[in-house]
């Protein structure tokens, strides 16, 4: 048995991420999960007769926690509401489960911005980032980190996972130092609404960076990834090959400005203000 789980809170567009599950044709015996406190999340699962946990809108690794202790599929796919999934996405993730060694499988995000304005051009450049780091990653055998917007991983190999950390990066090395191998499957595909102005590009990432400044505490060997000295060393050559214009290697410049001001605030908080990353749902109003 598979289990298909999407966390929501209060998502405008959770129709649509059930539906781009339900209309998949996928190969496994399956049940599709939404956990969410809210009333409108219920009543879509009474409508599309899949089942609803109701959480205490804590955050969404609360309520990863609290489904493992519940669900005793032996495959576990997560998701979240305000995202879709491509055709086949959940056959993809699968398929890579049939090697015994891995534990872990993450899919590839993707931008629904159009790219013709610096937000979505950044968005799209970023994904592309991430998907060839992933992709390199996983055909050395090396660890990488998931994207939290569809993964999935082995049932009973962990029991729980700390709530100040990024559990797309927290679960998977979970798995690693169990000697499993984390996968990427690139035509899984999750596509994605991203901020359009810098106001929420800024929440979001400065969230992000936070989220992974604490992975150390519990793991002091942790292989960051990300990172801002990483995304020097790692991402620069990528980033100027990306842009096809003269606007676009504008875009790619001046995103090295805003990524350095978002880790600066985020390390400053972190470390000065000692304001770390808590687990809870945070709303960036322009990717709904």
């Amino acid at each position: 048995m598979i289990s298909i789980i999407i966390t929501s809170f209060n998502e405008p567009n959770l129709e649509r991420a059930i539906k781009a599950i339900l209309n998949q044709k996928i190969n496994y015996k399956y049940e599709l999960i939404v956990i969410a406190p809210d009333k409108e999340a219920k009543n879509l699962t009474k409508k599309y007769k899949i089942k609803y946990f109701k959480d205490a809108g804590k955050g969404k690794s609360f309520a990863i926690n609290l489904l493992l202790k519940k669900i005793k599929s032996e495959i576990l796919i997560f998701t979240d509401g305000d995202v879709y999934l491509g055709n086949n996405s959940i056959n993809e993730l699968l398929e890579l489960f049939k090697n015994p060694k891995i534990g872990v499988v993450t899919g590839r995000p993707v931008s629904v911005n159009k790219k013709n304005d610096v937000f979505g051009y950044w968005s799209h450049l970023l994904f592309y980032g991430a998907h060839k780091i992933r992709k390199k990653l996983f055909s050395q055998g090396k660890f990488l980190e998931c994207s939290g917007y569809l993964f999935a991983f082995r049932n009973n190999v962990i029991e729980e996972f700390p709530l100040d950390v990024a559990e797309d990066s927290i679960i998977p090395y979970m798995f690693y130092i169990k000697n499993y191998k984390i996968g990427y499957a690139e035509k899984a595909l999750v596509y994605v609404k991203n901020p359009d102005n810098f106001k929420d590009w800024l929440k979001q990432r400065k969230r992000t960076a936070k989220a992974h400044e604490t992975l150390t505490k519990y793991y002091p060997n942790f292989p960051r990834v990300k990172s801002f000295w990483n995304e020097i060393k790692i991402g620069l050559f990528w980033a100027l090959s990306y842009p096809k214009t003269i606007k676009e290697m504008y875009w790619t410049i001046s995103l090295f400005f805003a990524r350095a001001y978002m880790w600066l605030l985020a390390l400053g908080e972190s470390k000065l203000w000692k304001k770390e990353y808590k687990d809870a749902w945070e709303r960036v109003h322009s990717t709904k």
